[in-house]
């Protein structure tokens, strides 16, 4: 190919409009940077989205602030949201979290910090997703907790996980006392199913929407994600019997705000400058710039998931067309936010998945591995584990390949990806 021809292809750039960026600028003009209105309104319109699909619903009335406040917590990172998810639900030292061992190492390392321990568990033959029997059998009196991965945006099958842990109820040991998550814990009754929702803002399954469906969720709004604020997060639950949603929110708040019981535009009220230190805990608030920009994303979402669908069926027809398996973003009964590309090349592995990458990259398109199993990297060696005892992971890993998708991508640019794509893998599977 000349090179003449070659375009630049970036992996994952953020896709920034106008509108974000008025929308910054008045934040920035308003006197109010930090944790402040936009980030509250962000939180009401995310939780309306969750709960209806529904990005156009005006979230400044009394009704729709009783209704939606409470619900929602935006952070400064997805990391951050699960750990206080664990954190609030009383997760802690002694507690065993049981997750996927193919994952980012944020869905590991937040239960590692709050001292619990993680039990990796296998992925089904071909599939990022769980084994459900594996996952079964990895209970044990000391499970607290599950992490679902909803990958490249694909939600898992929630309904079998729920299955498992009731199955599974009488091992559950809840926590004694009063605490918050204590009362969380009685009043769940079960092993807790969390979410690691960091790919799927915007997908469903059986009717039900990503954010709706396991007990806690935590969602991603770091820069290469389909919903940004450059960098940021946000928890949501499910309703918990007997706990008063402004409860937990509340303790959201205090975590992330250093134990004050009062945020800065609470103390901008008349004789309110005064505050309590309630725990010596963490700084993790999203601000008002960051939630500027969530605010007029979640303005065009919509339009950007619509995108993304556009060019995966492209993807997905040169795929089909050259035998290359791919993941399937959507079916009869669920939709992803179609987050990623992943292909896989028959009968290949690591050494020739480095060599198509590097040739990618000569033709100015950036490819990407989604993920490196946990098992295989440093941290969680020296904690014990071994790639060997999840075969089915590294058999997924070994010859995965990410395409760019995203929506900067013009027509031309993703005729450009799939021209080249199939020019470089077409050795592999034609020698």
């Amino acid at each position: 190919m000349s090179k003449v021809n070659l375009r630049s292809i970036p992996f994952s750039p953020p896709d920034i409009s106008e509108l974000e960026e008025v929308e910054v600028i008045e934040a920035l003009r308003s006197g109010w940077i930090t944790t402040g209105p936009r980030t509250k309104l962000l939180e009401r319109r995310l939780a309306a989205y969750i709960e209806t699909g529904r990005n156009d619903i005006d979230c400044t009335g009394r009704e729709a602030i009783e209704k939606y406040t409470n619900r929602v917590v935006c952070l400064n990172s997805a990391t951050a949201a699960e750990e206080l998810n664990f954190r609030i639900c009383g997760i802690g030292e002694g507690d065993e979290v049981i997750v996927p061992a193919y994952t980012y190492t944020a869905t590991a390392s937040a239960a590692i910090h709050c001292g619990a321990r993680v039990v990796f568990v296998d992925s089904q033959k071909d599939s990022v997703e769980m084994d459900y029997e594996a996952l079964e059998k990895a209970i044990t009196e000391r499970t607290k907790a599950i992490v679902a991965v909803d990958f490249a945006g694909i939600l898992c099958d929630y309904d079998k996980i729920f299955t498992v842990v009731e199955k599974k109820s009488k091992l559950f040991c809840a926590m004694k006392g009063k605490s918050l998550g204590a009362r969380i814990q009685q009043a769940i009754g079960r092993i807790l199913v969390f979410s690691d929702c960091a790919h799927a803002l915007g997908a469903n399954r059986k009717g039900k929407n990503a954010g709706e469906i396991a007990d806690f969720t935590d969602f991603s709004f770091h820069a290469v994600k389909n919903f940004t604020t450059a960098e940021g997060g946000a928890s949501t639950w499910r309703k918990i019997p007997g706990i008063d949603d402004k409860e937990i929110y509340t303790q959201y708040q205090l975590f992330s705000l250093h134990g004050q019981n009062k945020d800065a535009l609470t103390k901008t009220q008349v004789g309110a400058w005064e505050y309590d230190i309630m725990g010596p805990w963490y700084k993790c608030n999203m601000t008002d710039i960051l939630a500027a920009v969530g605010l007029k994303q979640l303005d065009r979402y919509p339009s950007i998931l619509k995108r993304r669908k556009e060019i995966i069926d492209k993807y997905d027809s040169l795929c089909d067309e050259i035998k290359i398996k791919h993941l399937i973003h959507s079916g009869k009964d669920f939709r992803s936010s179609n987050h990623l590309y992943i292909t896989r090349i028959p009968d290949i592995g690591d050494k020739e998945r480095r060599e198509i990458i590097i040739k990618m990259a000569e033709r100015g398109v950036a490819c990407n591995v989604h993920y490196k199993p946990l098992p295989m990297m440093t941290a969680y060696k020296n904690l014990g584990w071994n790639i060997k005892d999840f075969p089915q992971s590294y058999s997924y890993y070994e010859n995965l390949i990410t395409l760019p998708l995203h929506t900067k991508l013009t027509d031309e640019d993703v005729e450009y990806v799939l021209d080249c794509f199939k020019d470089v893998v077409w050795e592999y599977i034609h020698d």
